[in-house]
């Protein structure tokens, strides 16, 4: 949208109907671009925060619990260990960012973010096999329904 927003074709649109000129266009354009980035980062950061020290704990306290009869565990060491692997793989593809601020939206976009679901899918799937109680954020459940308790 931004690239769109900022296109010769829309400078021109914006400049004959004297609402902006190119260069405001072009200005507008790069604290788009400054804004996705620093929100995404901060998603970013927070993310890997959240299950550095909530999550892979919480998966860590759920499996000791089978240590005993791990046959009941199911699918969860493959679960946590996928949270784990992909929460590494999302460090590794953020820490390739590139530092053209427009490079860096659209990387981002193209391939932070896709690691980012990736990661919260291993996640959501974790919600649903972790003991209750040991989750360490509220669930949707929780936030839909808390206010019927």
């Amino acid at each position: 949208a931004v690239a769109t927003f900022n296109s010769a074709k829309a400078k021109k649109l914006f400049a004959d109907m004297g609402i902006f000129s190119a260069e405001e266009c072009d200005a507008r354009a790069e604290v788009m671009f400054e804004n996705y980035v620093t929100t995404l980062s901060v998603e970013v950061e927070t993310l890997i925060d959240m299950i550095e020290t909530g999550i892979l704990p919480a998966c860590a306290k759920d499996m000791a619990k089978y240590q005993a009869v791990p046959a009941l565990a199911g699918a969860r060491e493959a679960t946590y260990i996928s949270i784990k692997a992909e929460t590494e793989k999302l460090k590794a593809v953020f820490g390739k960012k590139p530092h053209d601020l427009r490079a860096e939206a659209t990387y981002l976009c193209d391939t932070v973010r896709p690691q980012m679901l990736a990661v919260r899918a291993s996640v959501d799937k974790a919600e649903g096999l972790l003991e209750a109680g040991l989750y360490p954020y509220p669930t949707y459940e929780e936030l839909i329904y808390a206010h019927h308790s």
